[in-house]
């Protein structure tokens, strides 16, 4: 679960791959649940998410290691939640994720550099998601 059921096994970009992971199996889960049940979904797969990338970051050795992605898959998935469905809100929503989750602006990097568990891996994570419904609403905004 913690490398993104294979997506955080890339050779190359592991975090984008699982942000892609989390972009394509989106829509698989959407029909499913109604809002309320996502939100739902989503604080056990965060709270999950906590304990298996700590537990596979101890195991490997390093607790936020490349092909650990969970921290990328749950917090977009919340991005997409509230993003309209339009691919070109979606390209945009995974562009600024992905930006903000390398350039981690604080309090992301905090997280990343102090909390050094499971719980700093996924907030920094869920900090660029954040940052991202913010641009998300703002652009929205401007062009509505």
């Amino acid at each position: 679960m913690a490398c993104g059921f294979g997506s955080g096994l890339s050779p190359r970009a592991p975090g984008t791959v699982g942000t892609l992971f989390a972009w394509a199996s989106f829509p698989l889960l959407r029909p499913w649940m109604g809002d309320f049940e996502i939100l739902c979904f989503l604080l056990l797969a965060f709270v999950g998410g906590v304990l298996a990338v700590h537990k596979t970051g101890v195991d490997l050795g390093v607790i936020d290691h490349g092909s650990i992605v969970w921290d990328e898959i749950v917090p977009f998935w919340l991005v997409l939640l509230f993003c309209p469905a339009h691919w070109s809100w979606q390209l945009t929503a995974f562009c600024v994720f992905r930006l903000f989750d390398i350039v981690k602006p604080q309090p992301a990097r905090y997280f990343d550099e102090k909390v050094k568990n499971g719980l700093g891996v996924m907030s920094d994570d869920l900090v660029a998601a954040g940052y991202t419904l913010v641009i998300l609403a703002i652009l929205h905004s401007v062009l509505a």
